[in-house]
């Protein structure tokens, strides 16, 4: 790479760095290259974040860039959420409710998958959880089954994957029991524990609303009578 090639690299490093600087969600390869199409000259992207990263780690600063929810962000390291979260006081986000964390385990790794089904696993009313998780939006409505009334189904979403910090759904880990414990019924506490793990290391999760056990104890309430 002769001088001005040198100078270009930069170039398009720098532009690279701001993108992803000024993004408040993680940003896809897809749209980094449409957003650089004229700048791009057949430089990787993940290279190209691969040297701003060891640039980062050389000089001694306080973040870097990561893969998540199949984009790239730019986040602060870990050693400093203490003081990011002092400067945050007041404005705490709760975390996400037991409820919530098992609806989410199973939809995790039964998706797509009916409210009914939800339900099922866990043994218990989900309709209040589950419409907290979509206007949240960590699940979705992905389609519908081919049962009695084509229930409506559900997946989880972009949004899960920055919730958690994870790239892709396959970064949960799957006990190998995992298909025994549904076919008994039963969901996964390995699973709900993990994912409350990952909402505990990552700062940038939502509140989902304190009212959502509460309507499904009613609703199981009114279902007994």
């Amino acid at each position: 790479m002769d001088k001005n090639e040198k100078v270009e690299f930069r170039q398009f490093m720098k532009m690279l760095e701001a993108i992803i600087f000024a993004a408040d969600t993680p940003v896809s390869e897809k749209n980094l290259k449409s957003y650089l199409s004229d700048e791009i000259n057949g430089y990787s992207i993940q290279e190209t974040v691969d040297i701003l990263n060891g640039e980062y780690i050389e000089s001694g600063r306080a973040f870097n860039i990561v893969t998540v929810a199949g984009g790239y962000q730019m986040i602060t390291l870990p050693e400093y959420a203490g003081y990011i979260k002092k400067m945050y006081t007041g404005r705490i986000r709760n975390k996400l409710s037991q409820a919530a964390l098992e609806v989410l385990a199973v939809v995790s790794f039964k998706q797509p998958i009916s409210k009914a089904d939800i339900s099922a696993v866990r043994g218990a009313n989900s309709d209040g959880v589950v419409k907290n998780l979509l206007e949240r939006r960590l699940v979705t409505i992905s389609g519908r089954g081919e049962g009695i009334g084509r229930p409506l189904l559900y997946s989880t979403t972009p949004e899960f994957l920055e919730y958690f910090g994870i790239n892709n759904i396959n970064e949960l880990p799957k006990p190998r029991e995992i298909e025994e414990l549904f076919k008994e019924g039963n969901y996964s506490d390995q699973i709900v524990e993990t994912l409350a793990g990952l909402e505990e290391s990552d700062d940038s999760g939502d509140v989902l609303e304190e009212n959502e056990q509460a309507g499904d104890d009613a609703t199981n309430k009114n279902q007994a009578e």
